[in-house]
């Protein structure tokens, strides 16, 4: 069913009206809440512990929560507006995006008190996902009753694109094309960078065959349509970083102030501030420091091909490749490089269930699909045992 398009006039007399009573937080900025933030997002700057300490101003929103209890005051503008697009075909949402401004910082006893009102509708807008409402809500934040911030979070309420089924998307033998395909090679003739020129599988199993022997090769993903893995965001901040990824080279940031190393890529130093880095590139050496094993809901494409019993390589692939149709298990691993840094990645090279804390691990690089590679790290000969 096609959605009905609203008049934006009536859109737009939502705009300014309350999404909730005014609300007080459920508890003052305190020193318990602030450690537990920063712990959980590694950030050691010395400005959010001590007597003079301040919240970081990431934590805006936090003090806001209503906890699992909630709070039970929501207005009924939003509901109803919620409504009035639901009826018109608009019934799926994603969340987009959300901004803040700091006004002061927040300190230990200010007690927090808060107002949120629809700031603006959005006309029809068309997106991949479909046509939509962009909502923004706008909450202002208050400290002893001094401003202190804004919060706006924005979503799309839209009404799905038609897709293709699955019988449709594969019919490559016709002309018709999708605008990402034109101009592309049919799937029987598409092969990756790395593979152009060789012989075709048949053929290439045929020379093993014939030799007697297998190279080793580095991990192949599952061919599996439909499950290419989510793109990464790149950004200003960790755009050198896939770029090192690209050329196989793991980059770590450092401060050329303190000279302290730092992982996951941030604009600035933890340490003492400084905007000013450069980047040390790791040998690739690491450690299992933490682990857990994915069993559901199965993502086939986040699936490591070798997770086999003797995980030698791409003939070792996840049982999805073999044609079950689910994903097995997989081990994501809190890797400590030997750099003293920590990274979360996929652990290869042993069984899911034969993974184990303090593990040796090496670098190396998985092909997702034909545009992305990503760091993954085998456990070492040995490691296992």
């Amino acid at each position: 069913m096609s959605p009905v398009q609203l008049a934006y006039e009536q859109l737009r007399a939502y705009e300014g009206r309350p999404t909730s009573a005014p609300g007080v937080g459920k508890d003052m900025v305190n020193e318990p809440m602030i450690r537990h933030w920063c712990e959980a997002v590694g950030d050691a700057n010395p400005a959010y512990r001590g007597p003079d300490a301040v919240a970081p101003p990431t934590m805006l929103q936090a003090w806001t929560m209503g906890g699992l209890s909630g709070h039970a005051d929501r207005s009924g503008a939003y509901d109803e507006l919620s409504g009035l697009l639901d009826s018109a075909g608009y019934t799926s949402i994603v969340a987009t995006d959300c901004e803040q401004e700091y006004l002061r910082p927040l300190r230990p006893g200010d007690r927090i008190t808060f107002d949120s009102v629809i700031e603006s509708v959005s006309e029809r807008k068309t997106t991949k996902l479909g046509v939509g409402h962009f909502i923004t809500t706008r909450m202002d934040i208050r400290a002893n009753g001094e401003p202190a911030g804004t919060h706006r979070f924005r979503v799309l309420k839209y009404a799905p694109a038609a897709r293709l089924s699955k019988t449709d998307e594969r019919l490559p033998e016709t002309d018709e094309r999708s605008p990402e395909m034109a101009g592309r090679p049919s799937k029987t003739e598409e092969r990756s960078p790395e593979t152009a020129g060789q012989p075709s599988k048949t053929g290439d199993r045929s020379a093993k065959t014939a030799e007697g022997l297998t190279a080793p090769q580095p991990p192949q993903p599952p061919q599996h349509p439909g499950t290419r893995r989510p793109r990464p965001v790149i950004n200003r901040d960790n755009a050198g970083f896939w770029e090192g990824v690209r050329g196989h080279r793991l980059l770590i940031q450092r401060c050329t102030g303190c000279r302290t190393l730092r992982f996951p890529w941030l604009p600035g130093c933890n340490s003492c501030g400084s905007p000013e880095w450069d980047t040390v590139e790791a040998s690739g050496a690491g450690t299992v420091f933490s682990y857990v094993v994915m069993h559901h809901p199965p993502f086939p494409a986040f699936t490591v091909p070798d997770a086999s019993a003797d995980g030698t390589g791409p003939e070792a692939a996840a049982p999805e490749a073999a044609g079950s149709g689910t994903a097995s298990p997989y081990a994501v691993g809190l890797i400590e490089l030997a750099e003293g840094v920590r990274m979360v990645s996929n652990i290869v090279g042993v069984p899911y269930d034969k993974v184990r804390i303090g593990m040796a691990v090496r670098l190396e690089f998985l092909r997702a699909d034909e545009e992305l590679e990503l760091p993954v790290f085998r456990v070492v000969e040995g490691g296992e045992g």
